[in-house]
């Protein structure tokens, strides 16, 4: 855990999320699936066989035929990982439910031999957009005000600079987006809740929300969303992160002002004063 969270009140409440996760259902975790394929894609295309492996998870059932080296740490805040073990680290789809992600992130590099690398999956802040827009019209209309309900979640541009100063090289961060269908709201909530992503926050409402306030923001969801099939459109965005732990083998960028050529000449072409007009 980073200094700085140690002052800090916690966003989630880690026992409501255990219980959730321990709720879920297996053929309701299609995005952790897809996170495990991207993982698999990704790690074909990196020129390196990794031998001590290490997954984060708060879903063990999904990685446990990953690798017979793989060594499987369940989501916790303090993770349970061995300094300069492993040479590779994953840490799947659950970053967006740390509350304190760059401590998560510092503990997984000082995990990670030199030269090792990091491949997180999260969910990125356009997720559930539409759920998130409809439930607080609605709120606000019914209950004359809004309360804690779907997780904040960092947009792609600012997760690469938690890898940076996490203290990792090469950082790289990209989306995969999905969108599936709903009949209607509580079809799109029951999924969630089948899948242990409801609403985990520690200053979350404790008592049960009126139903008014799910029948205000399904007609809502149905105004502004809704396709010509008349189905209710998800957003999931799954942002991949890579970054590897520092070593004086990998390249490094070069110094401003280093360059021994103009770009002109590298492109062969002539060189144009800039219009002043």
């Amino acid at each position: 855990m980073s200094e700085t969270s140690q002052n800090q009140p916690d966003l989630f409440d880690r026992q409501a999320l255990d219980a959730h996760r321990a709720r879920t259902k297996p053929d309701a975790l299609f995005l952790h699936q897809l996170a495990r394929d991207e993982v698999e894609d990704r790690l074909t295309m990196v020129n390196r066989t990794f031998t001590k492996p290490a997954i984060v998870s708060g879903f063990v059932k999904i990685w446990e035929n990953f690798s017979k080296n793989a060594t499987i740490v369940r989501d916790e805040d303090v993770l349970d990982l061995e300094p300069n073990t492993h040479d590779l680290v994953i840490h799947a789809m659950s970053l967006h439910w740390a509350n304190d992600p760059v401590g998560q992130l510092i503990q997984c590099r000082r995990a990670l031999k030199e030269d090792g690398l990091l491949l997180v999956t999260l969910l990125g802040g356009h997720t559930l957009h539409e759920l998130r827009a409809v439930l607080a019209e609605a709120e606000t209309r019914v209950m004359g005000g809004l309360s804690p309900r779907i997780a904040p979640m960092a947009e792609v541009r600012d997760l690469g600079g938690l890898l940076q100063r996490a203290g990792f090289a090469l950082p790289v961060a990209d989306v995969v987006p999905l969108t599936a269908e709903y009949r209607d709201i509580w079809h799109l909530c029951r999924d969630l809740r089948d899948m242990g992503e409801t609403n985990a926050m520690a200053q979350r409402l404790r008592r049960p929300t009126p139903r008014r306030v799910f029948d205000e923001a399904d007609t809502f969801y149905r105004a502004h969303f809704a396709n010509d099939a008349g189905r209710l459109p998800a957003t999931f965005e799954v942002v991949c992160l890579t970054g590897w732990s520092p070593s004086d083998a990998q390249q490094q960028p070069l110094r401003p002002g280093s360059a021994k050529m103009r770009l002109a000449d590298a492109l062969k072409v002539s060189e144009e004063p800039l219009d002043k007009d």
